[in-house]
């Protein structure tokens, strides 16, 4: 599933684009990954990403 998966970079990654972090989802799971380590990911349901961003916009 993981291999399948639309990867986004974020906007504010470097211009050569690897010091950033790379999301995709599928729906319910957003995966997460380091642009320098895309084999090692990080799966959160989408409700708990949902709070992680409400979170950091409030800080």
């Amino acid at each position: 599933m993981a291999s399948q998966l639309r990867w986004i970079r974020s906007s504010y990654s470097s211009a050569s684009g690897d010091n950033c972090l790379e999301c995709a989802s599928t729906g319910t799971t957003v995966w997460i990954r380091d642009s320098k380590n895309a084999g090692r990911r990080l799966e959160v349901s989408l409700t708990s990403w949902l709070a992680f961003v409400a979170a950091a916009l409030r800080t």
